[in-house]
């Protein structure tokens, strides 16, 4: 197998790095979205949780090469299990971000909670995950 690399010209998505590492490693992919074993999600989860505290620890403590290190672990791990559960994470964050930017209100403001997260509008239109996973085969009856 070929290594994925990036030309000068078009940036590779995470998918197809996370994609490369785990058929080089003869880990799970799929290709259109399933649940997985309660015993490999529940392997995914603690993969997760363990890069999101270690983000946290360094998030405070640094240094900043550290916190991105970490931050690059979290995104990885989290495109294998999306990986995993035969998910294209890049059209579920597509998703997310179209309904994330109708938060902003057509008057361009923008309402904030006091510590500054920003807050859903009366314009906000909430993201249509299922109708993603649907466009990549996913069949909602289907366990």
């Amino acid at each position: 197998m070929r290594p994925v690399v990036p030309s000068s010209s078009a940036a590779v998505s995470p998918a197809d790095l996370v994609r490369e590492f785990h058929l080089a490693f003869g880990l799970d992919t799929r290709s259109t979205p399933a649940e997985v074993s309660p015993k490999l999600a529940a392997h995914r989860g603690e993969l997760l949780a363990e890069e999101a505290a270690e983000v946290a620890e360094v998030a405070v403590t640094g240094p900043l090469d550290r916190l991105a290190h970490e931050l690059a672990d979290v995104v990885y791990v989290a495109y294998g299990t999306a990986l995993v559960h035969g998910i294209d994470l890049d059209a579920v964050i597509a998703e997310i971000h179209r309904a994330n930017m109708t938060k902003l209100g057509p008057d361009g403001l923008v309402a904030r909670r006091a510590d500054g997260k920003v807050l859903k509008g009366d314009h906000y239109r909430a993201p249509d995950v299922g109708a993603v996973l649907r466009r990549q085969g996913w069949n909602a009856g289907e366990r």
